[in-house]
């Protein structure tokens, strides 16, 4: 993974003001790098983490989860699948928590990929 991925992440938050582009096009430029072929972003809710937005080929195999946190309570899970750098994991989980407790609020309805 590169620090292009960061640069689209944050022109993404830069640019897009709704929480729900900003999630989709992070996994999809999780993707965009030969190392993850599959990428999500999952929503905890009480003790379960719900699958949120999707992009790539699942290999659960390789499967890396790091925490996502928001004013120190966690709010969702980064999910990148292949041989992602963990660090740069973690500063995406970083600059997207906002948007994860804002994506999160579904009231109810089913997120749809």
């Amino acid at each position: 993974m590169t620090t292009a991925t960061l640069e689209a992440i944050d022109g993404l938050l830069a640019g897009t003001p709704d929480a729900d582009e900003v999630l989709r096009g992070t996994v999809a430029a999780l993707v965009a790098e030969p190392a993850v072929v599959w990428a999500a972003i999952g929503f905890v809710e009480g003790d379960a983490v719900a699958l949120g937005p999707v992009a790539g080929t699942p290999d659960e195999a390789r499967r890396m989860r790091v925490p996502i946190t928001f004013q120190g309570a966690i709010v969702g899970e980064l999910w990148a699948d292949g041989e992602p750098h963990v660090q740069l994991l973690e500063q995406i989980a970083e600059r997207i928590a906002p948007q994860v407790l804002i994506g999160w609020d579904t009231g109810g309805e089913a997120w749809e990929a």
